[in-house]
């Protein structure tokens, strides 16, 4: 099966189907015959530009947003995912950490990612928690600070 087919699969079942984790869509995937592993699977969201969303009910499911992922997302989203997704905010010299619920910090990873912010050279992503590189004319504090307002937070 090639990527592409794979990942046009993945699309349609997610907007099919309430997919709440990666395993849902590697079983979904095997229902069709289309063999593919929980890291395949990873890689092809995060390609697609995929992004856990809250449903009716709290919970989460993937959703491809309806932007290309090659486009800079617009900073209305931006400040929807932050302001729904982040817990706190931190910086030390040009980084800054940023803390979500447990599995989302890949969600707001994206999103910065996808935001074409000039202030940020790339993102680290983990469970709960982020890094944030800043750019050295931006520096931390002022990222966090636009990071903060941003996400309805306020500025320290």
């Amino acid at each position: 099966m090639s990527k592409a087919r794979r990942q046009h699969r993945i699309a349609a079942l997610l907007k099919d189907h309430a997919v709440t984790n990666q395993a849902q869509l590697v079983e979904l995937l095997n229902r069709e015959h289309l063999s593919a592993t929980q890291a395949t699977v990873s890689r092809d969201l995060l390609e697609l530009g995929a992004v856990k969303v809250r449903v009716g009910g709290g919970d989460t499911v993937y959703a491809i947003p309806e932007h290309p992922v090659d486009r800079i997302a617009p900073e209305d989203h931006l400040r929807r995912v932050l302001g729904e997704w982040t817990a706190d905010i931190a910086h030390s010299a040009n980084l800054v950490l940023l803390r979500t619920p447990p599995g989302s910090a890949h969600v707001v990873a994206s999103a910065l990612d996808r935001a074409g912010m000039t202030e940020i050279i790339g993102t680290v992503a983990g469970d709960d928690t982020l890094i944030i590189v800043a750019a050295e004319v931006t520096g931390g504090a002022d990222l966090e600070n636009r990071l903060r307002d941003l996400a309805g937070m306020g500025n320290l």
